[in-house]
């Protein structure tokens, strides 16, 4: 196992490579950096700098990998995470141009494959409202960042189950799905992946040579992931391969050297080396405000940063009386953000291998003010102390009720359309679980209520959510709700029903059991189903839904709950219904190794024959090893033994048949019970059918 080093035993290392002669505003530049790492405790930081045509600098401070201490240089890959969306934005801009269509096309019109959840977001959504996120939906991450869907089109198939939580249009809803979604709208214009798409239309020709689209090198300059949790740099996994899908919003790696390209074809419109790779059209559109972010008024301590708005891949602000254009991005173990400002031609890049750190910001801030030689401004305490602000309140946490149900009850497979499958397992008394890719820690904290965590270090527990348990009129758990997003009702998972039980198992249930002086049968039916006989009631199925647990089959409210001993053997039952429970104690067992449908064939043998029933001969026979009744012009109706000499008939309620037995024990009548009243039927001479 790695080690696990404190921050203050960390070498410092600074690689960097100025434009010729130094730039007077970045002296001293090392020394800052490197204070800024130790006050936050960043292993590495990747920095770009450039202004009009020229690169002033890029460089690489501390280590890239804590357990050898090499050091990050200039050409170091760091994962960029959502800086991503730049390109994919520019890839639609480039695209569409070149093809003469419009950003404010529905996306519809191009993939007729791409549903939301209802007609009216599908039928409206824009190209240009999924670049700049006002479509209605919100966030949904825990959809795809558990690692629900492996491709794009699995990914983007899992949308229509997503909830909007905002008319379209109305409000900004930052969202990764658009962004996989403007992805894959690329690869069915053109017939090319986005992968392809990026390193032609980008990569090859601003010379990013050490960039990819989300996969590190195996070997040589690339930094591992960090957080930084219980006062230690810790190790971060880089995101599965599986998660490919989500690539277009937030899966590029790259480099100080080969950002500062990308910064300077967009200090210099679109253009480099006197190349135009981006639309002048497009370039002035993904710069411009395109929605409203907040209002982000002037305060008191920050007089001159206000305005915040979204253009096509990039945010907008006034910085210091500068307009700014920005993006940030954090991905597991890296943080990163791009600003330019467009007036100015100056561009910085800074990149750290921490998760989600709030030190590229402040590193952000701090060489910006230096480049437009800004009044000094203590960006680190103002950053530290709003993350301070946003930190956990604690509250009086009231006592804690029991919970309606024994922790084996929520033990099962939970579904969610878009955002997949939780299983919960119960060992030791205790609740353990997944939710596709991740871990989960469940604590109870009050009646259904129960306390999930996720089991990830990029996690620090802050995440964690209260889940509730829902009961159905059966008593029974259907359900898991949890509020994994805002302004929308909570994502529920419902209880899959597990997978029947074997043969072996459903024997152990079936026998006679006393239910107030009538017997119940419980039986095997030749297919392997269990049923249910009750006195003067249909067949019934029995529906597994746990141990012991079954539901009646198309009867609501009603479910049979077996009793069973520490040896093992079932004594009892007990039926569930909405006016109360009634216990049945178990009278005998059938054979285990009998398939029998309530009665042995032996015994029902002897009602075959024919009856006189009002001048029409009724035919009693047995087929499939189950008694039969033929009405003439009638369809044949399955007798469905009930009690001793009584049958019901399967699919009619109200009707019952009762066979008459003189004193020899010999079948001499049928008597048929309707509702209206009783009919005599004698048997004729003629015993024995097998068939009619």
């Amino acid at each position: 196992m790695k080690r696990l080093f404190s921050a203050a035993l960390l070498v410092i290392f600074s690689f960097t490579s100025y434009a010729q002669k130094m730039d007077e505003r970045l002296k001293g530049l090392d020394t800052m950096i490197h204070r800024i790492m130790k006050e936050w405790n960043v292993p590495g930081v990747s920095v770009a700098v450039v202004e009009k045509n020229k690169v002033l600098l890029t460089g690489g401070y501390g280590t890239r990998d804590i357990v050898s201490n090499k050091p990050v240089t200039e050409n170091t890959q760091f994962a960029i995470g959502s800086c991503t969306k730049a390109f994919t934005a520019s890839l639609i801009g480039t695209i569409l141009h070149e093809r003469g269509l419009d950003l404010d096309l529905p996306v519809t019109d191009f993939m007729p494959s791409l549903r939301f959840y209802n007609q009216e977001l599908t039928s409206q959504v824009t190209i240009r409202d999924m670049l700049c996120h006002r479509t209605g939906l919100p966030r949904h991450d825990y959809s795809w960042y558990s690692g629900n869907a492996g491709s794009r089109d699995s990914l983007l198939y899992r949308v229509r189950y997503l909830e909007p939580s905002a008319p379209i249009r109305q409000t900004f809803q930052y969202n990764n799905y658009m962004y996989a979604a403007a992805g894959s709208l690329i690869e069915h214009l053109t017939g090319k992946t986005w992968e392809k798409l990026v390193q032609d239309q980008f990569f090859t020709p601003l010379g990013m040579n050490r960039s990819t689209t989300g996969v590190f090198m195996k070997e040589g300059d690339f930094s591992y992931g960090y957080t930084y949790r219980d006062h230690k740099i810790q190790p971060v996994s880089f995101l599965p391969e599986n998660l490919q899908g989500i690539a277009p919003a937030g899966a590029i790696v790259s480099t100080a050297k080969d950002m500062a390209n990308w910064l300077l074809l967009w200090t210099n419109q679109g253009r480099l080396n006197g190349k135009e790779i981006l639309p002048f059209n497009f370039y002035q559109q993904a710069i411009s405000s395109q929605m409203v972010v907040n209002g982000n008024l002037p305060a008191r301590q920050l007089p001159d940063y206000y305005f915040f708005n979204y253009g096509l891949g990039w945010y907008t602000a006034s910085y210091r009386g500068h307009y700014g254009v920005g993006h940030g991005g954090n991905i597991n173990g890296f943080s990163s953000f791009v600003t330019f400002l467009p007036s100015d031609s100056i561009g910085v890049f800074v990149s750290v291998n921490q998760n989600n750190s709030a030190a590229i910001r402040v590193l952000t801030n701090l060489i910006l003010d230096r480049m437009i030689s800004a009044p000094y401004r203590d960006w680190n305490s103002l950053i530290k102390m709003t993350a301070v602000a946003t930190g956990a309140t604690t509250a009086n946490t009231p006592k804690a009720g029991n919970p309606s149900h024994p922790l084996s009850a929520l033990a099962g497979m939970y579904n969610h359309k878009g955002y997949g499958t939780i299983i919960i397992k119960e060992e030791n008394n205790k609740l353990t679980g997944s939710f596709n890719r991740w871990g989960l820690t469940i604590k109870h904290k009050h009646y259904n209520f129960y306390t999930i965590t996720i089991n990830d270090p990029v996690f620090d527990g802050s995440e964690a959510v209260d889940g509730e348990f829902i009961v159905n009129p059966e008593g029974m758990i259907c359900s898991l709700k949890i509020p994994f997003e805002t302004g929308i009702k909570e994502i529920e998972f419902n209880k899959q029903s597990p997978a029947a039980a074997n043969e072996e198992d459903l024997k152990k249930y079936t026998g006679e059991y006393d239910f107030n002086g009538s017997v119940v049968k419980v039986y095997l039916s030749e297919a392997s189903v269990l049923k249910a006989l009750v006195p003067g009631q249909p067949e019934y199925e029995l529906i597994y839904k746990e141990q012991d647990l079954f539901t009646l089959k198309g009867v609501k409210g009603v479910s049979i709950k077996f009793d069973r001993e520490e040896s093992g053997k079932i004594n009892s039952a007990s039926f569930i219904q909405p006016n109360g429970s009634f216990k049945v104690k178990r009278m005998t067992d059938t054979k285990e190794s009998a398939k029998t449908t309530g009665s042995n064939i032996s015994d029902i043998r002897k009602y075959a024959g024919e009856y006189l029933l009002s001048g029409q001969v009724v035919k009693v026979f047995i087929k499939e090893d189950q008694l039969m009744a033929k009405i003439p012009g009638q369809p044949d109706y399955t007798l469905l033994p009930s009690n001793k000499d009584e049958f019901t008939i399967k699919g009619i309620r109200g009707y019952r048949v009762k066979f008459e037995i003189n004193g020899s024990n010999e079948v001499v009548a049928l008597i048929l019970n309707q509702p209206n009243g009783e009919v005599r039927a004698a048997r004729t001479i003629r015993k024995g059918y097998e068939f009619p």
